[in-house]
């Protein structure tokens, strides 16, 4: 028995963990790396056609993007998951296919311009379809045997709709071991969604970081203060753009926006209109409304014994085709705009962001995570200008987070499910955080609980029997510049100088006359 860590090591996304076991070979998630990355990740030691398996702890891209990827590599096995995340990702495989072919054709026209060529996606959506076909849903705190050996229970994390901790029961040769993956562990009292489910004992634990250095700083009314920067935007004519993830937090805005709506907390607007604009979002909602009854918490589930909706309201509206999208931002009066994708990498809000960031009427108000090197991360942290479809615009709309929305549970809520375990496990692995993050909750965990952590980077392998662990050394991702073309001109310049200078014999008249041309060249493209 062993297990192999490779994506979500000193990072956040593209969650992926091997493990071979009673003869079968599985993943724990297979993600997308977004934003960029500072470590490479190891390959996984097998060919997606020799994957017998996945458990998949819940539906978002950086823990199921790259599904298609296997799949159009050979992979024909189950991908188990519940049944709401099954759900979920039907539609967001679709997506992110849609995006891939969609980004591939873009280039491709771009690249044909330039004379560079084709450019192939990452994956297509046939792949989609063949990796949507291997989905095979469980129910909440069932124990299934996938294969001899081999038992998991999915317990709900808290964190999305249908999102998962997966225990895992390996028994070969008279041993048994437990392991349990913790998924994206959630928050309390999150709209819509039960709080986390605890686990109380396993061998092996792997869990996740990502606010493992902070805690939330909630405020003590949500809808009170989303219903002040709502006042504050359209008192003053301006619309209020929320980039927002659209499966899990469209839907909790919409959660706040009803019961603003109902309660009458922004005054002088009437009933002000809200666009949801973003297909994948439309989709999500009525996935949520569909597994209401398994997912729901107790809040939730009073509206919809009473016959109300808990997100939706008057004043609501959708935009599907593109043509409504463009549309909204014609629209004089002062609106919510709702829109994907969250981190601003992709996707309408782009456009959105496009038409209203240089106006200083508007807000552009965060509500989620912003990993390194987006869009949304250069915003909040005071950039002055954003690149958009080739064009920089000026940034004067008021740039707003607001805390406590946050899917993941911060420092206290991790303490919280780690100390559900009434006898220490052997060891925990500390990942899907930060590199300073990961490392610092793993610290925590050694300090203030005395127990055996680590925070693994890519490639590491544990051997399930006797425990040993064999961490590796990271591998840092070499970051390419974006060099303008003077400057890739003088590189190419500072390639040929090289060779002459280079030459094995003394430089005769002609080659010197080539290096000082070459020289002169160089301080002229330089000077450009």
């Amino acid at each position: 028995m062993k297990l192999n860590f490779i994506g979500a090591t000193h990072e956040v996304t593209g969650s992926c963990t091997y493990i071979e076991a009673c003869g079968k070979r599985f993943l724990v998630d297979f993600g997308m790396e977004q934003g960029v990355d500072y470590f490479e990740n190891a390959k996984i030691p097998c060919p997606p056609g020799n994957i017998d398996f996945v458990l998949l702890t819940h539906a978002h891209i950086d823990h199921s993007g790259l599904l298609p990827l296997l799949a159009a590599g050979g992979f024909a096995g189950q991908i188990h998951a519940t049944e709401a995340t099954c759900n979920l990702c039907e539609i967001m495989l679709r997506d992110s296919a849609h995006i891939q072919e969609f980004e591939a054709e873009w280039r491709s026209r771009k690249g044909k311009r330039k004379g560079t060529g084709e450019v192939s996606p990452l994956y297509t959506m046939a792949d989609a379809e063949a990796a949507i076909a291997c989905l095979c849903p469980h129910p909440y705190s069932e124990v299934t045997e996938i294969s001899e050996g081999i038992k998991v229970r999915f317990i709900d994390a808290g964190h999305l709709l249908g999102s998962s901790s997966i225990e895992i029961w390996l028994t070969e040769n008279g041993e048994e071991r437990k392991i349990v993956f913790s998924g994206d562990i959630g928050n309390l009292d999150q709209p819509l969604i039960r709080d986390p489910q605890y686990i109380t004992e396993a061998d092996y634990v792997v869990m996740e970081s990502t606010y493992g250095n902070r805690r939330h700083d909630k405020p003590k009314d949500y809808a009170k203060s989303l219903a002040e920067v709502i006042q504050k935007t359209f008192d003053r004519g301006g619309n209020l753009v929320i980039p927002s993830f659209a499966v899990g937090r469209t839907q909790e805005l919409l959660y706040f926006i009803r019961h603003i709506k109902a309660e009458n907390m922004v005054t002088g607007h009437g009933d002000f209109p809200v666009y949801v604009d973003s297909p994948l979002a439309i989709e999500a909602t009525q996935i949520f409304n569909k597994n209401k009854n398994s997912c729901f918490d107790e809040e939730a589930m009073s509206y919809v014994n009473k016959g109300i909706n808990p997100i939706t309201f008057s004043g609501l509206n959708i935009a599907v085709t593109s043509d409504e999208s463009r549309a909204i931002n014609f629209i004089d009066t002062p609106k919510i705009i709702i829109s994907a994708s969250g981190m601003c990498e992709a996707g309408r809000i782009k456009h959105h962001l496009k038409h209203n960031l240089w106006k200083p009427e508007n807000t552009i108000l965060f509500v989620g995570y912003q990993a390194m090197n987006t869009l949304g991360r250069s915003l909040v942290e005071g950039a002055k200008t954003a690149k958009l479809f080739g064009e920089e615009v000026v940034v004067r709309a008021e740039i707003l987070v607001l805390p406590g929305v946050s899917g993941h549970a911060d420092v206290d809520g991790l303490d919280r499910w780690i100390k559900s375990y009434e006898k220490p496990p052997k060891k925990v692995f500390v990942n899907h955080g930060e590199d300073s993050v990961a490392e610092a909750y793993k610290e925590h965990l050694r300090n203030d609980f005395g127990l055996n952590a680590f925070a693994p980077y890519s490639g590491a392998e544990l051997d399930l029997i006797s425990g040993e662990f064999k961490n590796t050394a990271p591998i840092k991702i070499v970051k390419k510049t974006g060099a303008s073309p003077n400057y890739q001109r003088l590189l190419s310049a500072l390639d040929r100088l090289t060779a002459l200078v280079n030459k094995s014999s003394g430089l005769t008249n002609k080659d010197l006359a080539k290096l000082t041309d070459t020289i002169n060249n160089i301080c002229a493209k330089w000077n450009d």
